[in-house]
């Protein structure tokens, strides 16, 4: 088994094989780094389900030879299977939580860096899953005892992509005569707000809104 491949789900392993290509290769070496795949054109291929915070080194580096292009999977529907140790089916159930594109500005906040990067796109893949569980008892207590086995891709529904600032422009969806809150982003968005937050720090901290004044204890914001 490839180095660094261990734990991977077989959700990684799919989408890393779909964006390197047939012409591509998977867990390349690259410099005193590993890489998840390289594409037949020569474009370095990171799959990367949670924070961007433990990337920064490794994509500055990738950046300053080539493209690179991280792609992130936006789980929009979850189906759950739970199999008891003898391996067989117990029951099956459709998650009542959904991603949304949005969700990658929880992986940003601590990186936001990375998108000032040129030859860097980050691709949100829209993707459905099957979350195989097994009830070993070993699992979190929040699912008593049950564990998580795997990951596996189940369809893809498309993709957003993020290669360029205006991209990003996208998660404001005002005119730019609009003062608007992070609740109101939210209550439009139809996200939670803690998100809508975690959104205009990003785009404030790319130079793409900026804060105009306060509306009662609410910060007021604007694109620039």
């Amino acid at each position: 088994m490839p180095i660094g491949t261990e734990k991977e789900s077989s959700l990684h392993r799919a989408l890393k094989a779909e964006y390197a290509g047939e012409q591509g290769e998977l867990e390349v070496p690259c410099g005193e780094f590993v890489c998840d795949a390289v594409s037949g054109e020569g474009a370095v291929i990171e799959v990367q389900t949670g924070s961007f915070g433990p990337l920064i080194k490794k994509l500055k580096w990738l950046c300053a030879e080539r493209e690179v292009r991280v792609i992130y999977p936006v789980i929009v529907a979850k189906y759950i299977e739970v199999y008891g140790i003898d391996g067989v089916l117990r029951y099956r159930r459709k998650s009542p939580r959904k991603g949304t594109e949005w969700d990658v500005f929880g992986a940003l906040i601590h990186a936001v860096e990375l998108t000032g990067l040129s030859r860097l796109s980050i691709n949100l893949a829209l993707v459905d899953v099957v979350e195989r569980r097994v009830d070993d008892g070993k699992g979190s207590w929040r699912r008593k005892g049950i564990s998580i086995q795997d990951k596996i891709l189940r369809a893809q529904r498309g993709v957003v992509l993020l290669s360029k600032k205006k991209d990003y422009l996208r998660f404001a969806p005002f005119t730019q005569n609009d003062e608007w809150t992070a609740r109101e982003l939210a209550e439009k968005a139809r996200i939670h707000v803690t998100l809508a937050r975690k959104t205009v720090y990003v785009l404030a901290r790319m130079g793409l809104v900026a804060q105009t004044g306060k509306k009662g204890h609410a910060r007021l914001y604007k694109i620039v």
